[in-house]
């Protein structure tokens, strides 16, 4: 069995343009000569992985990796990487083994953002590329040994957001979408970038499977939590194109951490299908983002999709092939809203945002160290912790103006000047008196923001204690959540009753009611096109009523709400339909 957590536990790199901020994004995944690489924007270097789930840094400075939207993909022998420029012409690269750090230049077709490149099984060579509001979905085809275009390049397809609810902007609700401390800066960066009145569509990824080509896409922008990702499909490399009509097929509006944008999908070993894309916090930095690896497949009609119910709740894969429709959670979540104490508050930051399932706040200290306690209000034998390290008002390093207003070609954002280190004791009580190591930090060389800890229920304790013990730039210690998994003592919560859908006069929102559950915390609304395909999920904490606005204007759909608490889920059985 493979296990993870999202957002996934790896290094994410410092950025110092804005406030400064961990970040990645724009995740490109490939499986290249029996490993797997994963190129993030403005990294600077990449991951690698024998099976997803342990990831290694590999740090490279010579390269165009400290740019957004890096794209590889194998072609023969090689791994191609290209990365995005607007001003000069873009290039494409080329490796036989990219830990040996031996690319070479192959050409330098043009100027692009967001690229994709993609070999078809005869061969041929297709790139595909588009980052904006005013402009489609661009593809064309490749001279595989030169890399550089063969005929006119094609409009594949443009915006859609007057039909398609989650492309569109200003969608109901956005302004408490995007409420936080930066909210006067998010607005202002959304009235820029809404200038024409129109989203982004950007982030393209081409897959092609049982003859068909599916070309992805993703919108609205990555500070949303509708951030998601849709797809096209055709019979041929550059279309006609037709609308994929559960699309979007990667969306998290809800939850722990939101947003499942601008990604990449891949065939595993066993031939599983998995996607990985952008899940946004987008507080201090518009551009503060992480990533989630979520499990997909293609259902009998050739719809593609993604598996995200409860997917920022432990993900457990079995080895082999398998149906990922069929995966559910096996741990839920002990610590929601549990009691905590800690060594000090900065006032804003008390201790309770640390439990209240929400990335977007945090409880913070003081100073740079200190410990935060939780009681589980019972004794349990937990399966995994996450600790979610949070950054709060971390100085920005002093930076040359000059090269402050030119990101795209500096490498010196990423500070090369120290070894970061994030170390942390995790400790275990009964009784909150005596305690014992979980988990012994105090030497690590890494700085992992999201580190998942499995116990395997090893220990029995009622109360966990993180104590900081070394930080990045010594910031004050933070968590934004303190994540407990396991199997509660008592029972599951009672059905869902008395559904109510309405859809509104937009016709691309939906209205959910239903009666509170007993014993319930929270509420997973699954919805879709047909009663069996219903592969988008809406995670709701304690509300029994839901604004859906993410559905595609003239699309039938189906809705059945599920409860849960941390003793497990109980299926709902009523499914609400609205018509076209």
């Amino acid at each position: 069995m493979k296990e993870y957590c999202n957002p996934i536990d790896i290094p994410y790199k410092w950025q110092h343009y804005g406030v400064a901020h961990r970040e990645a994004a724009d995740p490109t995944l490939v499986l290249f000569k029996g490993t797997y690489y994963l190129f993030a924007s403005m990294s600077a270097g990449f991951y690698y992985s024998d099976d997803l789930v342990s990831w290694k840094w590999h740090e490279n400075r010579d390269l165009d990796m400290y740019r957004y939207a890096p794209d590889v993909r194998q072609i023969g022998d090689y791994l191609y990487f290209c990365a995005s420029t607007r001003k000069d012409p873009s290039t494409i690269w080329r490796s036989k083994d990219p830990l040996k750090d031996d690319f070479e230049k192959v050409s330098e077709p043009f100027a692009f953002w967001d690229p994709d490149l993609f070999c078809d099984d005869d061969g041929r060579v297709y790139f595909y590329w588009g980052c904006g509001n005013r402009e489609p979905i661009w593809g064309i085809e490749l001279d595989k040994e030169t890399m550089m275009p063969i005929g006119e390049k094609v409009a594949c397809f443009d915006h859609g957001e007057d039909v398609h609810g989650w492309e569109r902007f200003n969608f109901p609700g956005v302004e408490q979408d995007l409420e936080d401390k930066n909210k006067g800066l998010l607005k202002l960066f959304m009235k820029f970038m809404n200038r024409k009145g129109r989203p982004y569509m950007e982030g393209s990824f081409m897959n092609k499977w049982n003859g068909k080509y599916y070309l992805q896409y993703a919108a609205p922008g990555t500070q949303f939590s509708v951030y998601g990702d849709g797809c096209y499909v055709s019979d041929k490399p550059l279309g006609p194109f037709k609308f994929m009509p559960n699309t979007p097929f990667s969306l998290k509006p809800s939850g722990f951490i939101t947003g499942a944008g601008h990604g990449s999908t891949i065939d595993d070993k066993d031939g599983n299908i998995v996607h990985v894309s952008t899940m946004r916090i987008s507080v201090n930095q518009n551009f503060e983002r992480r990533l989630g690896l979520f499990p997909a497949g293609l259902d009998e009609d050739g719809l593609l999709f993604c598996n995200q119910n409860f997917a920022d709740y432990p993900i457990v894969l079995p080895e082999g092939k398998y149906d990922s429709r069929q995966l559910k959670p096996q741990y839920f979540l002990l610590s929601y809203k549990k009691h905590a104490k800690a060594s000090s508050c900065l006032p804003g930051h008390p201790v309770e945002l640390a439990t209240d399932e929400n990335i977007r706040t945090w409880w913070a200290a003081e100073n740079t160290k200190g410990w935060y306690e939780l009681d589980l209000g019972d004794v349990y034998r937990p399966h995994s912790v996450q600790i979610n390290f949070a950054e709060n008002e971390v100085p920005e390093l002093d930076v040359d103006k000059k090269l402050r207003s030119d990101i795209m070609t500096s490498m010196r954002y990423i500070d090369s000047s120290a070894k970061l280190k994030t170390r942390f004791t995790l400790e275990g009580s009964v009784d909150g008196k005596e305690w014992f190591m979980i988990e012994d930090r105090s030497k690590s060389d890494d700085d992992r923001s999201h580190p998942y800890i499995i116990l395997n229920e090893k220990y029995e304790l009622r109360y966990l204690k993180v104590s900081a013990l070394e930080l990045p730039y010594n910031e004050v210690f933070a968590l934004s959540g303190l994540r407990v998994f396991g199997k509660g003592k008592g029972e599951v919560p009672a059905e869902v009753k008395n559904i109510r859908v309405s859809r509104q006069e937009s016709g691309m929102d939906a209205l959910i009611s239903f009666d509170k559950a007993e014993g319930a915390f929270g509420y997973n609304i699954r919805f879709g096109i047909a009663p069996d395909k219903l592969y988008t999920s809406y995670q709701a904490y304690e509300k029994n009523e839901v604004l859906l606005t993410t559905l595609n204007k003239g699309q039938r759909y189906y809705f059945v709400v599920d409860s849960f608490n941390e003793n497990g889920i109980c299926e709902g059985n009523q499914i609400c339909e609205i018509a076209a």
